[in-house]
């Protein structure tokens, strides 16, 4: 690699604390960005909650300040740590970073922009880079082991729900308002995941076409999401099925970090690998 291609010494620095998580540097501030992440979610929800609102509307205000000031100085600290900046700015990451740090600055042109404040909750997605594919432990029976095995994607799964919870009820929230009972956003998201479920309790029901065509979707979505969990156990059972008849499984998971490239941004490295497998530099050591 060129010397003129390679970070200086305190950009590959912060490279390594922002993007990898197997440093201690790098865990701790994982571990404060989602909490930071679930803090900024839970002052939106809060703002939509009138009563909670007019009570504490300049404290949650400058509470999204200092969040959103954050945010900003994370972006930042994010482009100017890789070497192709283009690389993390359009990528998934990129934009959802982007698109949850502007809102509050908008606000200011266009009215009630706050409350796409919620698009944060995608970045909870970030804390799975620092979980590790669960290990067979002991001589535990066959299920037991299935459901470790399976444990880290079913809770991927569940957060993925939890999400798309958030968004589709600040959606309903936008789209019916009061009248329908969707009185706040926490108000919306117990309607999205009761509707998710398929439980339906009916004290809660969109009126206007287009929050009867959302719940429409969320009901067909509601039935497929319940069979998701089943069948990943069930798969991961059927393999400890094979394993203990005799297949060899030796080289069935392959160990990988969360070390990311520092010119593309690329995760998912072996332990052992000097190169980035997608663009071929050469990884910080």
């Amino acid at each position: 690699m060129k010397e003129e291609d390679k970070l200086s010494p305190w950009k590959n620095k912060l490279h390594e604390i922002i993007y990898e998580a197997d440093t201690p540097m790098g865990k701790f501030f994982d571990i404060i960005l989602f909490v930071i992440i679930i803090f900024s979610v839970i002052l939106i929800m809060l703002e939509s909650v009138k009563a909670i609102d007019a009570e504490y509307h300049e404290i949650l205000f400058v509470l999204e300040w200092v969040v959103t000031i954050f945010f900003t100085i994370e972006y930042i600290a994010r482009v100017i740590c890789i070497k192709k900046p283009s690389h993390y700015i359009f990528s998934f990451y990129g934009i959802i970073d982007f698109l949850s740090t502007i809102p509050l600055y908008i606000s200011y042109i266009f009215a009630g922009s706050q409350v796409l404040l919620a698009v944060r909750a995608f970045r909870l997605l970030r804390v799975f880079r620092i979980l590790k594919l669960a290990r067979f432990l002991g001589e535990a029976s066959q299920l037991k082991r299935a459901l470790k095995a399976s444990r880290a994607k079913i809770t991927v799964f569940l957060f993925a729900v939890l999400i798309a919870s958030v968004m589709m009820g600040t959606l309903m929230y936008l789209i019916e308002g009061d009248e329908a009972g969707f009185t706040s956003i926490p108000t919306s998201i117990y309607w999205t995941i009761v509707t998710l479920t398929t439980v339906g309790y009916g004290d809660i029901a969109p009126i206007t076409p287009q929050g009867q065509a959302i719940a429409t979707i969320i009901m067909l979505i509601g039935y497929g999401i319940i069979a998701v969990p089943t069948g990943m156990v069930t798969a991961e059972f059927a393999r400890q099925t094979k394993s203990k008849s005799g297949e060899d499984n030796s080289n069935r998971y392959v160990h990988v970090n969360t070390q990311s490239c520092p010119t593309c941004s690329k995760e998912g490295h072996r332990d052992d690998a000097t190169h980035c497998y997608n663009c071929g530099s050469i990884l910080n050591e």
